[in-house]
């Protein structure tokens, strides 16, 4: 088998000093190492981010599950729709607003997390292979300064820890007022 070889970085055209050809090339490497590392079953990052999302953040509605893990309201219905047909998420009406699901993975959905998790870590750390430890970390650092930078400007912005801690304090007031409600029959 003939291996690819890049021309060095001189030989490219301009688009090779902008951050955003860059970026968009980055994702498309990442997208095809972890569908190599998923192959046995089929998932994209997106659907696997979600899934992972629901398991440390069970109960989340679908529009704080969009803010946390930055996609739009369509595309998380989508992704849902998708993961619900296979068993690894539920998703349940609100009783006080109809319009408002709840989601929660499965038994099986957290099953699956945890069998490819390791192929999601190795996914990240072939990404990150080219550079040394602590470049690897100088990285991370800088990715996270420019998303959270620039965070508002995306088309669905992630959610900040005040809201995330908000969400967190009405989803106790709201048990404790269903349970409440069912000590004295309401």
């Amino acid at each position: 088998m003939a291996t690819k070889k890049t021309p060095a970085s001189h030989q490219h055209t301009s688009v090779w000093n902008r951050p955003g050809f860059l970026v968009r090339r980055l994702h498309q490497i990442h997208v095809a190492i972890f569908l190599e590392e998923m192959a046995e079953d089929n998932i994209t990052p997106i659907q696997y981010g979600l899934l992972s999302a629901l398991a440390d953040l069970p109960g989340l509605d679908q529009m704080s599950l969009a803010e946390e893990i930055g996609i739009d309201r369509a595309n998380v219905a989508d992704v849902l729709t998708r993961l619900e047909s296979r068993g690894l998420v539920i998703r349940t009406v609100s009783a006080e607003d109809n319009r408002r699901k709840f989601c929660a993975p499965t038994k099986q959905g957290l099953a699956f997390v945890r069998k490819y998790h390791a192929n999601m870590q190795r996914a990240q750390d072939n990404l990150l292979r080219p550079l040394k430890p602590a470049e690897r970390a100088e990285f991370m650092r800088l990715l996270r300064c420019i998303v959270e930078a620039g965070n508002d400007l995306g088309r669905a912005p992630l959610r900040s820890s005040a809201q995330r801690s908000a969400a967190a304090k009405t989803k106790t007031k709201q048990r404790s007022r269903g349970r409440s409600s069912k000590r004295t029959g309401g």
